[in-house]
């Protein structure tokens, strides 16, 4: 009897609740499904929800729609599948911080937002599994207003102190070889991994780039 390829959505539920169940489980076999059409889909949908200017090549959606979603998506697979995939370079632009300074964000193109969105849908269940419950910041199904109300609950516990830092330009200054071995920790599959360090490289020897994708994601771990 033939098995039914399993759903996106049930395969990210399956992710979650073995991470969650086995917190030092290694995960093998996650590229072919970085990989899949259903993958690369649903981040092409997710990316043109969220707009964006195009990156160095100058290709919008408009464009790629032009000359063929399905056509995009199937070469982009084919260079997965064949480890052939190269990002671009991420196109810089700065934008207005408050007290005159400036931000530094980088814009992938979209096959570069594709891949990386693709990479975040199969990581991001296996680390949502490990991150603390009492964290908000670039996490799915988290709000502001829900930050709110567990503040307001802690007040109302007695917990009136307030610790309050930042860290100065992580974006800009993490390191690389960090974050693969965080992954690493969670993820035994070379081709990922590869994949995820090409993604690191092309924004440079360190940090992550501010507006890709997948950044959130590796800001977390």
């Amino acid at each position: 009897m033939t098995k039914a390829p399993i759903s996106l959505q049930e395969l990210r539920r399956r992710l979650y609740v073995k991470a969650k169940a086995e917190s030092t489980w290694r995960f093998w076999g996650l590229y072919v499904h970085v990989c899949k059409r259903e993958t690369l889909q649903e981040a092409y949908r997710q990316a043109k929800a969220n707009d964006g200017a195009p990156g160095v090549d100058g290709v919008t959606f408009a464009a790629v729609e032009a000359g063929g979603e399905a056509e995009f998506l199937d070469q982009l697979r084919k260079e997965l599948v064949e480890r052939t995939y190269r990002p671009q370079r991420a196109r810089k632009v700065e934008i207005p911080k408050g007290g005159g300074k400036m931000r530094q964000l980088s814009i992938p193109s979209i096959r570069d937002r594709v891949v990386q969105g693709a990479l975040k849908l199969i990581l991001e269940p296996i680390f949502e599994a490990d991150f603390q419950p009492g964290s908000f910041g670039y996490r799915p199904k988290k709000s502001a207003h829900a930050a709110i109300q567990r503040v307001s609950k802690a007040i109302l516990e007695g917990k009136t102190y307030v610790i309050d830092f930042d860290l100065r330009s992580y974006f800009d200054t993490v390191r690389h070889h960090i974050v693969l071995e965080k992954v690493a920790r969670r993820v035994d599959d070379d081709a990922v991994l590869w994949l995820l360090k090409l993604l690191l490289d092309a924004s440079g020897k360190q940090g992550v780039p501010q507006g890709g994708v997948i950044s959130p994601l590796l800001s977390n771990l």
